[in-house]
């Protein structure tokens, strides 16, 4: 084993050693951190950049959104977690790989720089629009913390203002919520949601009896889940059906207003909540570098390199990263791709500093679950079709066991929704403004007067 060196006229630190900058801490820039921390020990400085102090454990966001877990629970601390990491606090701007530096934004509105001997970019992705009217207008996307808590007060007012109004059909729109995309996200807030809701009508003492809360789950495609196996999405769409929510496959919007949503069929929806969860897109940052792109993925090799660039690595969704399973295609853009590639990057990163050998990428899926709500789930563990308590039990485990911290705490919160009423009550710290669809950072909240005021 030989002492990590950095190639000849790089930058070093102030300590002299190598520096590391990952640029953001989603499933692939924290696990890149940590596998760097624990595997060059202190022959490195490793610095994070992201713009928030913590790592959001996105599968369990629909439940931060229904009221089963609080906020807190789906957030990792990172300075908490990943010792040996310097965090810096700040958004990205601009990479440039002549000057090897990463230009950022902190949350004050100050700008800086950060050198590097090694860059490993993992900056995630953000909310897919589509040239719809209205909907970056009048929909929220479903991509980060400030989204989840905004829609968990906005259906806890529809529903109370809906039991306190005298206008029959502006309850009924109230009351009615239109989930766009029957993806993960879109599928697992709706069964969520309508079980939120439904629990809201049934303790409200004013709630009209005739009044019922309606989901809607739309999506182009001609199933739910249309990226998993036709079993997980049958069982899917029962419980999604006989919870009560409509499923209507081969539709989309066509336009949103203020009144409702038109759709491409022709009937309009009265509504005043219109949920985008159509998928993802990479982050806008990796288009500007002037090198080649896979519909907006960075183009790498198996090793995660780009090429050209070798003191440069990229993984998540942000990358475009050969399938060595699937020759000739790209590894999906899932949370499982995400956090094994981020320990490869680690190890590859590693490597180019004189420490261990490169790897390339290489893994094949070993099962997906579902979150249906309740004790309902569906999921296939290496392979084997699961459904109903026993699906929502290893769901359950699974996701103890992917989070890098707060298992107990989660795990709390979900025998106190079992024994106890959620409470619904909302706490009016976001408004709509404040987290529009059409953003590049997802995890910030919009402030009224820009970065660093009160």
């Amino acid at each position: 084993m030989t002492s990590p060196v950095s190639s000849p006229g790089s930058f070093r630190g102030s300590s002299g050693r190598p520096r590391i900058v990952v640029v953001g801490a989603g499933f692939a820039g924290y696990q890149t951190a940590r596998n760097l921390s624990r595997t060059l020990r202190g022959r490195a400085e490793i610095v994070l950049l992201n713009p928030t102090d913590y790592f959001l454990y996105l599968p369990l966001l629909p439940q931060v959104a229904a009221g089963v877990l609080e906020p807190r629970r789906v957030t990792v601390s990172l300075p908490g977690t990943l010792r040996g990491v310097r965090l810096v606090l700040g958004e990205a701007n601009r990479v440039d790989l002549d000057g090897r530096a990463v230009h950022y934004t902190d949350p004050e509105g100050t700008t800086g720089e950060l050198a590097y001997d090694r860059l490993v970019l993992a900056v995630g992705s953000v909310s897919k629009l589509l040239p719809i009217p209205g909907v970056a207008e009048h929909a929220t996307g479903f991509r980060g913390l400030p989204e989840a808590l905004y829609l968990r007060d906005h259906i806890t007012r529809q529903v109370e203002l809906a039991a306190s109004g005298g206008n029959p059909a502006d309850c009924t729109a109230r009351c009615t919520f239109v989930v766009v995309g029957a993806g993960y996200t879109g599928t697992e807030l709706a069964a969520h949601g309508k079980m939120y809701t439904d629990a809201l009508v049934r303790r409200h003492p004013a709630w009209p009896r005739h009044l019922r809360p309606r989901w809607l789950l739309l999506d182009v495609a001609d199933r739910v889940l249309p990226g998993l196996s036709e079993k997980l999405s049958r069982t899917a769409d029962e419980v999604l059906r006989a919870r009560g929510v409509e499923v209507r496959m081969k539709t989309s919007v066509k336009e949103s207003t203020h009144e409702g949503v038109l759709l491409d069929d022709g009937e309009f929806v009265d509504t005043r909540s219109l949920i985008w969860c159509v998928g993802v897109r990479p982050d806008p940052l990796v288009s500007e570098l002037g090198l080649p792109v896979e519909k907006g993925r960075l183009v790498v090799t198996p090793q995660l390199g780009v090429p050209g660039h070798p003191d440069v690595f990229a993984c998540g969704d942000a990358a475009a990263v050969p399938d060595l399973t699937r020759p000739g295609e790209f590894t999906a853009m899932t949370a499982q791709h995400a956090s094994r590639q981020g320990k490869v990057a680690a190890r590859n990163v590693a490597a180019s500093l004189g420490l261990g050998t490169a790897v390339p990428y290489k893994h094949n899926d070993l099962g997906f679950a579902v979150d249906l709500g309740g004790v309902k789930a569906a999921a296939n563990p290496l392979g084997v079709s699961l459904s109903g308590p026993v699906a929502g039990a290893v769901t359950r485990g699974y996701h103890l066991a992917a989070m890098p911290g707060n298992r107990v705490r989660v795990a709390a919160d979900w025998l106190l929704e079992a024994a106890l009423p959620r409470q619904a009550v909302q706490l009016g710290l976001l408004r709509s403004w404040q987290v529009p669809l059409d953003t590049a950072s997802p995890e910030l909240a919009r402030t009224p007067a820009g970065p660093g005021k009160e």
